[in-house]
């Protein structure tokens, strides 16, 4: 491996470390949210008191109204009226107060300490029901039924599946200990997955949601392990001679693609997820890193030297020739694909910033999504819609959310701490 080639395969696999600085972290931490800009067009929606919410310790509409504002695809017009799931509705008369849209609920407890949330959706310019929920779940899981109704809201106003109960994990740095985080989509319920004195990096989602692979320098190399976010029991998947990283689940949870350097150039493997198996994919003089499979499983894209920069590649699950994806710019990496299989986000360099890149896969038309310059690791929602990705604010990191057309940005910080590595996580269950 060439001094230029160590270089490379140095900045890419430390890519989100860079601009890592100390800082102390208190309990009381939480991510803020920030949103900026708002759809081509907003719907119009009025979200009514749920009846006894105060049997929940945070009201169900304040939860519903958040995640439905944070989209910008939402303008919610004000109500002080306390409907019931059960009341009749006066179309005419809430249609004057400027809303295509009604939600109305109750919250009820059950007599073994459940929490009962019943919901209606109305469509007032057609005088129409559009949809109706009723869900028990234990009281600590208010929020999360809150979201599913956010989600059902979501899905029958715009014709896409909803995102917000889904959960992000990302990398905090307090000090000189790194923490890895579990947190719902608004950077509420946030947890400790892993705790470490060395770096943590890299952070991916099993399809179910229920492990999470990640590397961690703890072992004072780089080593892949899948963590059960349940029983919190730990695997090693690749501790292979040289650098184990960049690990990226296959669409059935039963394998990783990770990038190894145990033979010397840094080349892209499939193994199970469970260890063992290695199957290698690339067999170059050259660095091959970052690999993430396609929604379909069909293909592996990866970030590749081989052209004398780094570029994006893709190649079959049962290896072969790599076709390049990447050719505007000289600098391309970090290639993530939409659920539907239809986009690519990944990292350019230009102009002498980082910045997040979107591609039509069909026609290679491509679109900045940010306005900032030191961009890494982007992830898409689970449907597609936004891809959440790092950058830097002033000397902190901090984690951004833009749309897909690039119109609505969110961006979430932690007061006096540095926020790096997020991935986007499936819906719960």
């Amino acid at each position: 491996m060439n001094v230029n080639t160590k270089s490379l395969y140095r900045s890419l696999l430390t890519l989100g470390l860079s601009l890592l600085v100390t800082a102390h972290v208190f309990a009381q931490d939480h991510l803020d949210i920030q949103i900026s800009g708002v759809g081509a067009s907003q719907i119009p929606v009025t979200i009514a008191g749920f009846a006894n919410e105060a049997a929940v310790p945070r009201k169900v509409t304040d939860i519903i109204k958040a995640d439905l504002a944070r989209t910008g695809l939402f303008r919610l017009v004000g109500t002080d009226a306390v409907l019931p799931e059960s009341a009749s509705i006066d179309y005419t008369k809430w249609k004057a107060n400027g809303a295509d849209a009604l939600v109305v609920g109750s919250v009820e407890k059950t007599a073994d300490g459940k929490v009962d949330v019943r919901y209606r959706l109305f469509d007032l310019g057609r005088a129409s029901q559009l949809s109706a929920l009723s869900m028990v779940a234990p009281a600590q899981m208010t929020r999360v039924t809150a979201h599913k109704i956010a989600d059902d809201i979501y899905e029958k106003l715009t014709g896409i599946k909803g995102m917000f109960s889904t959960r992000i994990a990302y990398v905090v740095r307090a000090g000189n200990e790194y923490r890895l985080e579990i947190a719902d989509s608004d950077g509420e319920g946030r947890q400790v997955a892993l705790r470490s004195k060395e770096p943590i990096i890299s952070p991916s989602w099993s399809p179910d949601g229920t492990r999470v692979a990640y590397v961690s320098f703890e072992a004072k190399k780089p080593v892949v392990y899948v963590q059960n976010l349940v029983t919190r029991q730990r695997t090693v998947v690749a501790n292979y001679k040289g650098n184990n990283s960049a690990p990226s689940w296959s669409p059935d949870g039963s394998r990783l693609a990770v990038a190894l350097s145990r033979n010397g150039y840094t080349q892209i493997y499939i193994v199970n997820a469970t260890g063992g198996g290695l199957q290698q994919l690339t067999n170059t003089r050259s660095i091959n890193t970052e690999p993430q499979f396609s929604a379909d499983g069909r293909w592996i894209y990866f970030t590749s030297d081989r052209s004398g920069g780094p570029q994006i590649y893709r190649t079959s699950v049962n290896g072969g020739d790599a076709q390049r994806v990447t050719f505007a710019g000289n600098y391309n990496i970090s290639p993530r694909v939409s659920p539907d299989g239809k986009s690519l986000a990944y990292i350019s360099r230009r102009n002498g910033g980082f910045q997040l890149y979107l591609m039509d896969l069909e026609n290679g038309q491509e679109q900045r999504l940010s306005d900032t310059s030191r961009d890494e690791s982007p992830s898409f929602s689970p449907n597609g819609q936004f891809v959440m990705y790092a950058t830097g604010a002033g000397r902190r990191g901090v984690i951004s959310v833009v749309s897909v057309d690039g119109r609505v940005k969110q961006r979430l910080t932690m007061k006096a701490a540095d926020v790096r590595e997020p991935s986007w996580g499936p819906f719960m269950k």
